[in-house]
C-alpha cells in the first residue's frame, strides 16, 4: 500500500509573489551582465552562505531581487557596482510595484539590495553606500486563518478507513502529532534523525533557520504516536538509504517536505468546517494555542525559534474571550 502523500510532484522553479513582468533568468543574466558582475555576485554568494549563514532559499531568493536590479541597472547603461545609485534602486522598487509587486515583494527586494550595496561598500567594490537610504514599505502582515483546538484534535484522529497499523499511516500520524506538538517548520521535521530525540525527556533537538540549533518539547500524545512508528512502522520502510532520518518515504529515503504538506492538506480535508491549511499553518495554530493557553510570549519566541520577538508577535491575535477574562481577573475595576 502507498500513499497520496508520496505521490512523485514536478518542483515548481516559480517564486510566488514575483510579477512575470519582472521575472528574470538568473542564468541567462548572469551571463549578460558581464564578467565582473558575475565575479561580484559569487562572491556575495559565498557571503551569504557562510558568512552570514542564510537558508538556501532565502539566498535563491535574494540573488534573483539582486539580479533583476542589476538586469534594470544595466538597461539604464550601467555596467558596474560603482555605477549604482539610489535614484536606480528607487526606480527599480517603482517598476516593480506597478506591474503589482506587493509589499512583501518590495519590502524584501529592498532588504537584498540593501544588503548586496552594504557588503560592496564594506568590501571596497564601491566607495558610498546607495542602500543606506532607500526606504520600503513595511510588509502587510496579514494573520493567516488557524485551527480550533477542537479541529486540531479531530485532525490527528484518523479516519475510520485508514489501517493505524500500517507503516505510512503510522508515519503520517506520527507526523502530523509531532507537527501540531512542536510547532516546527516542515523543514526541522523532515530533518530529524533519530539522535536528535530524546524520548525520556520528551525534546526533539532540531536545526533552524541561519544553522541555529534549539530544543523543543513535545506532549505525550506525540510520544505515543512516534513510538509507534519507531517501532512498528520505520523499519518496513528502511533500507540502506535511510541513513539515521526519522520520518521516511516509501523508496527508504528522508521523507520530502511536498509529502508532508500533501499529508495536511488531506488530513485537514476531513475535518469538517477546518481551512485549508499546510505544515505553516500548524506552526500557527500550535502558537496560537500556546499564547491562548497562558504561554509567554518569549517562551514561543524561543520554542519556534524566532531570532526576533517582533516576529512571534503575529501570533498574537488572543480571542477577544480570553482577553475579557485576563481583564476581569486583573482589573481592580472591571
Amino acid at each position: 500500500m502507498t500513499s497520496a502523500t508520496d505521490s512523485p510532484k514536478l518542483a515548481s522553479t516559480a517564486r510566488a509573489g514575483r510579477p512575470s513582468a519582472v521575472r528574470v533568468s538568473t542564468e541567462r543574466l548572469r551571463g549578460e551582465l558581464g564578467p565582473d558582475i558575475h565575479l561580484h555576485l559569487a562572491a556575495w554568494e559565498r557571503h551569504l552562505r557562510s558568512e552570514r549563514g542564510l537558508s538556501e532559499a532565502t539566498v535563491r531568493a535574494y540573488l534573483g531581487d539582486v539580479i533583476s536590479l542589476l538586469d534594470h541597472a544595466r538597461k539604464l547603461n550601467m555596467t558596474d557596482l560603482t555605477e549604482l545609485d539610489l535614484p536606480t534602486l528607487r526606480s527599480w522598487l517603482a517598476k516593480i510595484a506597478a506591474t503589482g509587486g506587493a509589499r512583501t515583494t518590495l519590502a524584501r527586494r529592498a532588504a537584498a539590495a540593501r544588503s548586496l550595496t552594504a557588503w560592496a561598500l564594506r568590501t571596497e567594490r564601491i566607495p558610498i553606500d546607495p542602500g543606506v537610504r532607500l526606504a520600503s514599505p513595511k510588509a502587510h502582515r496579514t494573520l493567516p486563518p488557524v485551527l480550533r483546538a477542537d479541529q486540531a484534535a479531530s485532525m490527528l484522529q484518523p479516519p475510520a478507513l485508514i489501517q493505524e497499523t500500517h507503516p505510512i499511516e503510522l508515519r503520517d500520524t506520527a507526523a502530523l502529532e509531532m507537527l501540531y506538538a512542536t510547532g516546527v517548520r516542515v523543514s526541522e521535521l523532515v530533518g530529524l534523525d533519530v539522535d536528535d530525540i530524546d524520548r525520556r525527556r520528551r525534546v526533539i533537538r532540531v536545526i533552524g533557520k541561519g544553522n541555529k540549533e534549539r530544543s523543543v518539547p513535545y506532549g505525550l500524545p506525540a510520544d505515543r504516536a512516534l513510538e509507534r512508528w519507531l517501532q512498528l512502522g520505520r523499519s518496513d520502510l528502511a533500507n540502506p538509504a535511510s541513513g539515521a532520518a526519522v520520518f521516511l518515504g516509501v523508496q527508504g529515503r528522508r521523507m520530502d517536505q511536498r509529502a508532508v504538506r500533501t499529508l495536511v492538506h488531506q488530513r485537514l480535508s476531513t475535518v469538517e468546517g477546518a481551512p485549508d491549511l499546510g505544515p505553516h499553518g500548524l506552526r500557527h495554530s500550535a502558537a496560537t494555542h500556546l499564547l491562548e493557553g497562558g504561554a509567554d510570549l518569549r517562551a514561543v519566541q524561543e520554542l519556534l525559534g524566532h531570532a526576533s520577538l517582533s516576529t512571534t508577535q503575529i501570533y498574537t491575535h488572543i480571542s477577544a474571550d480570553r482577553l475579557k477574562a485576563v481583564y476581569r481577573q486583573a482589573h481592580p475595576r472591571a
